[in-house]
């Protein structure tokens, strides 16, 4: 039975809440999981902290809370430091440098990635800042297929902007590969 638990931390404004439920909606929609989603906000709903948990399953899901994730992503460094402690022993921490410096081992393989910065050089618009950590979260720990990802973003981003969307998803597989 596969059980993985994630967070998903960062601040308002960052898309947190919509990478995690495309995740969650790429689980259930394409690959026959269980999964469930919620989330947490800071006072204010842009620059407040924000926090989604996720857990996607091959079995029924009990208990909905994220206790102790296999998988933690940091957006910010407050995000970093309230949450770098509750990671899983042999979990996965992905941070992206331009915001988050690591100030403390955590017993998890830490992963840091210029996220921010490749989607400002080769895209240009941060608002796909977050389609880029997804890449870069399924190239990182392939807990689902990209496509089923890919498909997701189709059904959650307008078609407007689904060309740009998929180029960020792409940008943080690739350097998840590197």
């Amino acid at each position: 039975m596969r059980r993985t638990r994630l967070v998903f931390s960062g601040s308002g404004g960052q898309g947190v809440i919509t990478a995690a439920i495309i995740l969650a909606e790429a689980a259930v929609i394409y690959e026959g999981m269980e999964a469930t989603q919620s989330q947490s906000y800071g006072a204010a709903a842009r620059g407040g902290a924000t926090r989604s948990d996720i857990i996607l399953s091959e079995s029924q899901i009990n208990f909905f809370g994220v206790v102790q994730p296999n998988i933690l992503v940091c957006l910010t460094q407050e995000a970093y430091n309230l949450y770098s402690t509750i990671i899983r022993p042999g979990g996965t921490l992905l941070t992206d440098n331009h915001f988050v410096k690591i100030a403390k081992k955590a017993d998890a393989r830490q992963v840091e990635l210029p996220m921010y910065e490749s989607v400002m050089e080769k895209i240009g618009k941060p608002i796909v800042f977050n389609i880029c950590v997804l890449g870069a979260l399924i190239g990182v720990t392939e807990i689902l297929r990209p496509d089923s990802v890919m498909k997701a973003i189709g059904d959650k981003v307008p078609k407007d902007f689904l060309k740009m969307n998929n180029k960020a998803f792409e940008l943080g597989l690739a350097m998840a590969g590197e």
